[in-house]
């Protein structure tokens, strides 16, 4: 099996069933909040994430976004330092499952490792 081939597709992760139409939220995040270590700078950067107090990580408000709140996300996306600085928050297109952000492979494949 290719290393392609095995590489999951953002749809595969959660339960979309009570996702908002694709049309309405093209855009969904996946959170590695295994990796998490609470450093606070998405939360600084964007409306849609905040601290938890009691776990000391990072929480998005919302994991499905528009277009109006796509560029905040982008943002906490790419100053996560978690993962060496790959970052543990990702934004993908539902439409694509194109990883936008952080992308660090420069391919748009999903660069969560868990």
């Amino acid at each position: 099996m290719s290393e392609e081939s095995q590489q999951p597709k953002p749809s595969d992760f959660g339960t979309d069933e009570n996702a908002p139409p694709v049309d309405e939220k093209p855009y969904k995040i996946i959170f590695e909040a295994n990796k998490c270590f609470g450093a606070g700078r998405c939360a600084e950067v964007a409306d849609n994430w905040e601290m938890d107090l009691e776990t000391g990580l990072a929480r998005a408000k919302s994991y499905f976004v528009g277009e109006d709140e796509l560029d905040e996300n982008i943002r906490a996306a790419e100053v996560c330092p978690a993962k060496k600085g790959r970052g543990v928050i990702h934004v993908v297109d539902r439409r694509t499952d194109e990883e936008i952000s952080p992308d660090p492979n420069g391919d748009g494949t999903l660069s969560v490792d868990w």
